[in-house]
């Protein structure tokens, strides 16, 4: 069949279940552009920045499965390239479309605008190599090929792709065959995957206080239902890292808890580190995911399994993919059955009180306030430390960006989030200091009518680095904003509230159910020196760490 070539890369975007498509309009991507605004099965989502665009592709992507993101050449890119990298650094995949000059332009080296005026149009792609799995620069004779390649390895490496699109050539026709795109994993070699299943079966044969720990690739590749079947099947019980949270209901009986080394759940650290037999899946022993570097996981006594090899102890089984090893690991565990018992912790009763909203007691509320199925942002700083410590309801979907803690990338985030998932309550914890970097993508979310729930926490500053260094440093100071006031500001249903009492939060908490059909943002007031326990023993770790003096 014949096809332009900007159809058959949208076509191969709605194949891999892309409904939306985020981006900023400019000169070198407009005949695109018309395209995907033509195209039936893809939405057009106009961001206020590329960088918006970019964290709203990463938050999409965590709900979807994968995203597109079309910028223009040079300026356009590069206000993107952050985004970009934080997706690379947390393996969420992303399509960045990048419209180009024209091949006329480029074969002339002509100096247009946009570029540096050295008629190099390849240094902006020779930047993106470095945060991209997959990079190729179209024309007629490779488009489809190339479009192909780049979309196949992204989604089964689960990172980022770069597509350079010359302008002149989107609607160039070519001959294809249109065929589906390979999507599966490849296949292990059998005999590794024998091999490492015989040689974990024998272990777990020998050992008494074996434990599952779980982490950010497990979410990222289809894991959860081979590490739930493998719990159920031997009674080895499991905790997750920060990344990892909620990957497996923390209802489980057999949950343990949070695992971050020297700032884990209560007794959890204990329990995973005295362990015989650790078989992690999907870690990264990043320093946010691992309490400053305060974990102590014995290669002697560890099993890794990741997306596509297995490390068992100190030998390691490259090209082994966990679709195969998981599964033939549980079929192989016969009359393995631990039965440990997992004391379930006791969660104190919330009772709301005339005094001040205080970190400790918010996060208690709401835990209760979460619900099944909730999609649930935090920021990095006070709002991701403050909610890995509460219990979450079973299904909900945890997102945060513990490893590249790009701040104000939550709310980018939080309108991918919301058109991934329209029928889902998805909620967004997010400090003042972060808000004021990406506040203006709330308008966007009003443009096309999304309707979370915000709770900004009110706290004067940048909280998570008055923590680490200069409590009192004006560097760490930001201007106060009517925050509660900004969101109507832009146009669009909208129902806000401000909270500085308990009582006060428990009015607005009952106040949003009437309120479904509109963007809910409640500004609460805390103390500015008053921080979850677990950020300020983390703040103390990273300033011995980077050793100001």
């Amino acid at each position: 069949m014949r096809i332009t070539i900007g159809d058959y890369l949208l076509q191969r975007l709605a194949e891999l279940q892309i409904k939306h498509v985020f981006g900023v309009p400019g000169d070198y991507n407009l005949g695109f552009l018309d395209q995907i605004v033509n195209f039936n099965d893809l939405n057009w989502v106009g961001n206020c920045n590329e960088l918006n665009a970019a964290y709203a592709a990463d938050g999409y992507a965590r709900i979807n499965g994968m995203s597109a993101l079309v910028t223009t050449f040079g300026v356009g890119e590069l206000s993107a390239i952050n985004g970009i990298a934080g997706a690379y650094a947390e393996y969420v995949p992303i399509v960045n479309i990048v419209g180009m000059p024209s091949t006329i332009t480029q074969a002339q080296k002509s100096l247009v605008h946009h570029t540096l005026g050295t008629g190099d149009f390849n240094v902006f792609l020779q930047m993106f190599t470095k945060v991209t799995i997959a990079q190729a620069i179209i024309n007629p004779q490779n488009a489809a090929r190339q479009i192909d390649r780049v979309l196949q390895i992204g989604f089964i490496k689960k990172r980022p792709v770069y597509i350079g699109l010359p302008s002149d050539i989107t609607y160039k026709e070519i001959e294809v065959e249109l065929k589906p795109l390979q999507l599966a994993y490849p296949k292990s070699n059998l005999q590794a995957v024998n091999e490492a299943v015989n040689r974990t079966i024998g272990i777990l044969t020998n050992v008494k206080k074996p434990v599952f720990l779980a982490d950010i690739c497990a979410v990222r590749h289809p894991m959860k239902p081979h590490i739930l079947k493998l719990i159920e099947k031997t009674g080895i019980p499991f905790a997750t890292m920060n990344m990892g949270k909620g990957i497996i209901d923390e209802s489980h009986p057999l949950f343990l808890g949070n695992y971050n080394g020297d700032f884990s759940s209560e007794g959890v650290q204990q329990r995973v580190e005295s362990s015989d037999c650790i078989i992690s899946f999907g870690t990264i022993l990043s320093d946010f995911n691992t309490g400053g570097f305060t974990t102590k996981l014995s290669a002697n006594v560890t099993i890794e399994i990741h997306s596509n090899y297995v490390q068992l102890k100190h030998s390691i089984y490259p090209d082994l993919y966990f679709a195969d090893f998981i599964p033939a690991l549980t079929a192989g565990l016969k009359g393995i059955k631990f039965a440990e018992v997992v004391t379930e912790k006791t969660i104190p009763v919330y009772t709301a009180t005339q005094e001040a909203i205080k970190q400790e007691r918010f996060w208690l509320r709401m835990s209760e306030f979460l619900q099944s199925e909730d999609i649930v942002l935090a920021e990095t700083g006070t709002s991701l430390f403050g909610s890995l410590g509460i219990k979450i309801p079973d299904k909900v979907t945890y997102i945060c960006q513990a490893l590249w803690g790009s701040i104000g990338y939550s709310v980018g985030s939080l309108l991918g989030a919301t058109l991934a998932a329209p029928d889902k309550r998805v909620i967004l914890f997010v400090g003042d200091g972060s808000f004021q970097l990406t506040a203006q993508e709330v308008s966007t979310m009003l443009r096309y009518k999304t309707k979370p729930i915000i709770f900004l926490i009110n706290n004067d500053g940048y909280t998570i680095e008055r923590v680490i260094h200069g409590p009192r440093m004006t560097y760490n100071d930001i201007q106060m904003w009517q925050y509660a006031k900004l969101p109507t500001m832009f146009n669009g249903a909208v129902w806000s509230t401000q909270v500085k009492t308990e009582l006060e939060l428990e009015t607005a908490i009952n106040e949003l159910d009437k309120h479904r059909q509109e963007l809910c943002f409640v500004e609460i007031f805390m103390d500015i020196d008053d921080v979850p326990e677990i950020l300020r023993k983390i703040g103390i770790a990273m300033a011995e760490q980077n050793k100001y003096f």
